[in-house]
């Protein structure tokens, strides 16, 4: 990979982080990253890097250990979160570690996340992983890299969610529909019943919705508002 691709690749991946600190879904903790293709390499936010004014200087490189390769700083403590999914999951090329707040209400509540508006037809199924504890050793990393198998989407138990894609910008889109799904479903179920996307809609609202054009619209949205 060429160095101006590569310096693109930290720029997407900056601003990736920041848009997910804008609307809520990061604060002070919370990490994102992208693997370097056809590289056993990572790109990371530094732990102490604040996600709010995150600039490419605060992207590292670490390889599958968890090793600083280049950068300056330390990966996240729950950098296994990432590097064992990688490891299982060769179509994974992104994955995001979120604290949203609607998404989480549910795993606190133990009411499953179901597709209520067109955007949650795209989600699929959501595993919990039950264990609230940080995913910062190899050994529970690998715990819920099993519990999301071939999923795009787990939520861990009172902490957060695991988001995968085979890009930044899928992941972050999937991440902004997930929290928006979880918000109707909560808002609703306080009028009465939250009632689902018909199960013989989704296949054809997913197909509608996810396309490129749309998927880049929704990135192009949240991005404008960073400028």
């Amino acid at each position: 990979m060429s160095i101006h691709n590569l310096e693109e690749l930290k720029q997407q991946l900056v601003d990736g982080i920041r848009m997910l600190e804008y609307i809520g879904h990061i604060d002070f903790n919370g990490h994102f990253s992208v693997r370097i293709p056809e590289t056993e390499f990572i790109l990371i936010n530094s732990a102490e890097a604040s996600r709010s004014s995150l600039t490419v200087e605060n992207i590292i490189t670490i390889d599958m250990m968890g090793n600083l390769i280049e950068g300056t700083g330390r990966p996240p403590n729950e950098f296994p979160l990432h590097t064992r999914i990688y490891k299982r999951r060769s179509d994974v090329l992104a994955i995001s570690h979120t604290h949203p707040r609607w998404s989480t209400l549910f795993t606190i509540a133990k009411i499953p996340i179901r597709p209520v508006i067109t955007q949650g037809a795209v989600l699929g199924t959501i595993p919990v992983f039950a264990k609230s504890h940080s995913i910062s050793n190899i050994e529970i990393a690998d715990e819920l890299a099993e519990r999301l198998e071939d999923h795009h989407i787990a939520l861990l138990k009172a902490h957060g969610a695991v988001i995968t894609g085979p890009s930044i910008i899928e992941t972050f889109v999937r991440s902004v529909f997930l929290e928006e799904n979880a918000q109707r479903q909560y808002m609703a179920s306080q009028l009465g019943y939250a009632h689902s996307v018909e199960d013989e809609e989704i296949v054809s609202i997913s197909k509608f919705i996810w396309q490129e054009k749309n998927i880049q619209k929704v990135w192009d949205y949240h991005l404008s508002k960073l400028k």
